[in-house]
């Protein structure tokens, strides 16, 4: 080989080299200061449920941690499967994540058919808040307490009605698991959110619901819904004097949702850790504490692992309870 081209070679080797350690430094310091633009946070409901409203304080908050905005989407309809699809077909650069729910995520798979699967096509990366959920009724309904609901709905079968933020959603479900442990017969009416279904349960249109503390509470409080029954296994510090389903006439009742951020799957690594840590820093700040304890909800924050075996494991709980119930989407 001629000493020219050799000479040649080792300079294209050498230019070849540097493009690559450049190009290696800057996806370091891209790392660095993510995220170095606007965040996007989808929400697969409408604006005002519990959800987009737990959803809105973390923006505010990881907000002001990174000095770059993040913007809440909501993109509701079919039960929280549009929002979720559009979360798993984003960009998995870290710049798009995803406030789901116990229904987004491990219920809906069993009802709908869906292009994703949530297991496989989000990462996750914390658990955001355990949310506590009450069973509410319009005042006009002529009962106060469990025992008179179950009386009167036995007394006439499928005549009373319950409102939910969709087939599928968490509401939805723990209606079914009333009827189903109580022995009675109410009528689901699903909406498309949360917000439209109180707005129908504050009309009186719908009768019912069992929905999250954290959009019920202020309605309770000025006395245009009912507390029934608080749906955990403990009463909450908000509705001391509310039972649980279980006192109140259910014996063996117990849900509990959740909401959690997740990712596009592919999202890399190092991003997954530094939402994770973000996340959890936010949920530390006492004033965000003090602010979801007034609504209801439980501060989570847990690693990417925990939350995708907390996935798994609604999952594979759910899908039995979908199928010895007979549920179906509509």
């Amino acid at each position: 080989m001629r000493a020219g081209c050799r000479a040649w070679l080792l300079l294209a080797g050498q230019v070849a080299l540097a493009v690559s350690v450049a190009t290696c430094t800057l996806a370091a310091r891209a790392d660095d200061v993510f995220p170095g633009k606007p965040v996007r946070m989808i929400v697969a409901f409408p604006a005002g449920g519990g959800t987009d409203i737990v959803a809105r304080l973390i923006a505010e908050r990881l907000t002001a941690l990174w000095g770059q905005q993040v913007i809440v989407d909501n993109r509701g309809g079919a039960g929280g499967v549009i929002g979720t699809e559009i979360a798993a077909r984003s960009p998995a650069d870290g710049y798009t994540i995803f406030m789901a729910t116990l229904g987004n995520l491990s219920i809906n798979p069993h009802l709908y058919k869906m292009d994703v699967d949530p297991v496989t096509d989000l990462a996750p990366i914390s658990n955001v808040v355990d949310v506590n959920f009450v069973l509410i009724a319009n005042p006009k309904l002529p009962v106060h307490n469990v025992k008179d609901l179950i009386a009167l709905a036995k007394r006439e079968p499928g005549q009373i009605n319950y409102s939910s933020s969709g087939v599928g959603g968490a509401p939805h479900l723990a209606g079914e698991l009333f009827n189903d442990m109580a022995g009675v017969q109410l009528t689901h009416i699903p909406y498309k959110g949360s917000g439209p279904s109180f707005t129908d349960l504050l009309g009186g249109q719908v009768s019912l619901t069992f929905d999250s503390l954290v959009q019920a509470l202020p309605h309770i409080q000025d006395g245009k819904l009912r507390a029934l029954a608080v749906l955990a296994d403990h009463r909450s510090p908000l509705l001391p004097k509310v039972p649980t389903l279980a006192e109140a006439g259910v014996p063996g009742y117990n849900f509990a949702n959740w909401f959690g951020l997740v990712a596009p799957a592919g999202t890399p690594a190092e991003r997954i850790a530094k939402l994770n840590a973000a996340v959890r820093k936010v949920l530390q700040e006492p004033a965000v504490r003090e602010r979801l304890a007034d609504m209801g909800a439980v501060p989570a924050g847990t690693t990417p692992e925990a939350f995708g075996q907390l996935i798994r494991d609604e999952r594979a709980k759910w899908g039995k309870i979908i199928q010895d119930r007979g549920i179906r989407a509509q």
